[in-house]
């Protein structure tokens, strides 16, 4: 939810086909094209290309559920994203912050007056199936030093190390059994987790808040974000173990039923996955616990509201109206592209942000069963 800076995914898909926002570096977006012009007659501007999508113009009454949404929960995401806005979107901010206070008849309005929507479709014009997943920050307990119960070592990068997939630095299985990896690791562990199960989540979500026992007994709140990863690609656990006919289902209680079930195989499981992702502690301040971590576009994620997209389909903080319909979810609302994931490619792909919570609270539990169809219309300035 590989997310270069910032949470992050995947989930079932993730866990099925593989790589992942927290634990690949984010490429820099392509040039964002320029705001569409309105036709005087009140015909529709041409389509815009994109190198990962095409976006097709409509009219408001295109977009299902247009004028049902309670806008003021996106507003606040919509004002984040104005602390680091692209170039197209940067001159609207200023109008923006203003209507966080509007009711959502004059925020509709504006956003009426001052956008234009269109279909994000494939390169070629077809519609494509598109596919909604979700993805959370996880809630883990850990402790500053290690203990008989708390084990499995959060790290930090290295020193003076530079990774890439060019560059591969050890893999998993070396991180944990050589000593000359351990070497280079030596004084760089954050905290120390009881669960290597809650260590595979954390670096999948690549970010996570922890509940950390500090040596004097105390507990502090700390987030740790994804800092780098030891460039080798991610292989999913949940894919390894279903070619192997070991669990049916590739979701996180098949695989923690067969660890329980297992245990002796439990490293066999770990690195069959090489890729391995370091953080760095994040103080978490009261206001910073009011919302996610930061997204690849730099701002805080808002539960919900912000998700992850194809930075080669959609610009970081494009308004984007959503439809989903789903035995999880079924809502048509607007959100804002604030981050990006490995696992999030293509036109009509999204991962939702869900929120934070340990593991069975809602947040969790809507993130790891959401996969479903999607569709998008990115609101484009005039």
């Amino acid at each position: 939810m590989d997310r270069g800076r910032s949470a992050l995914v995947r989930w079932t898909t993730a866990l099925i086909v593989g790589s992942l926002a927290a634990c690949t570096t984010v490429e820099v977006p392509p040039s964002t094209p320029a705001p569409g012009a309105r036709p005087a007659d009140g015909s529709l501007p041409p389509a815009i290309q994109q190198p990962a999508s095409r976006w097709v113009p409509v009219r408001w009454s295109d977009l299902p559920g247009w004028g049902l949404d309670s806008l003021h929960e996106v507003w606040g995401a919509w004002v984040r994203g104005c602390e680091k806005p692209s170039p197209v979107q940067a001159p609207l901010c200023a109008e923006v912050r203003p209507l966080i206070m509007a009711g959502t008849a004059e925020q509709q309005a504006w956003i009426e007056s001052r956008f234009q929507p269109y279909r994000v479709v494939e390169p070629d014009g077809s519609t494509p199936q598109g596919l909604l997943t979700g993805y959370y920050e996880p809630l883990l307990d850990a402790s500053r030093t290690q203990t008989f119960s708390h084990r499995v070592p959060v790290y930090a990068p290295p020193p003076g190390v530079r990774m890439s997939a060019e560059q591969p630095w050890y893999t998993r299985q070396e991180i944990d059994t050589l000593p000359a990896a351990q070497a280079a690791l030596k004084g760089r562990v954050i905290a120390w987790l009881a669960d290597p199960i809650d260590a595979l989540i954390l670096h999948i979500q690549g970010s996570g808040r922890l509940n950390i026992k500090e040596p004097d007994g105390t507990i502090k709140m700390t987030r740790v974000a994804f800092a780098a990863h030891n460039g080798h690609p991610y292989q999913s656990v949940g894919k390894w173990l279903l070619d192997r006919r070991e669990i049916r289902e590739g979701n996180w209680e098949g695989i923690r039923a067969w660890v329980a079930q297992n245990p002796q195989r439990l490293n066999e499981m770990l690195w069959s996955n090489p890729r391995a992702v370091f953080f760095r502690e994040v103080k978490l301040t009261e206001l910073d616990a009011r919302t996610g971590p930061r997204g690849a576009q730099g701002v805080p994620l808002t539960p919900g509201r912000s998700i992850a997209v194809d930075p080669r389909s959609i610009p970081y903080g494009t308004p984007v109206w959503i439809a989903t319909r789903g035995v999880v979810l079924t809502q048509q609302k607007l959100v804002m592209a604030q981050d990006t994931g490995g696992a999030i490619v293509g036109a009509a792909r999204a991962d939702l942000f869900t929120g934070w919570g340990g593991y069975g609270d809602p947040p969790y539990q809507l993130a790891s069963r959401l996969k479903q169809p999607l569709q998008m219309w990115v609101l484009w300035p005039r």
